[in-house]
């Protein structure tokens, strides 16, 4: 139909900044998880000596 538009854009714009704001926490957590392992301060070892 003419001159519909398909979505609001406002809405549009909200629900990407939503989802970028979720894509840049998961990213911020996942690197400061690596790095985490990369200094040493997880270790896979320390849970199974917590289960003895």
């Amino acid at each position: 139909m003419p001159g519909m538009t398909m979505a609001d854009r406002n809405g549009l714009k909200f629900v990407g900044f939503i989802f970028a704001a979720v894509t840049i926490v998961v990213m911020i957590t996942t690197a400061m998880v690596v790095m985490g392992y990369a200094d040493g301060a997880y270790s896979l070892e320390a849970v199974a000596l917590a289960s003895r």
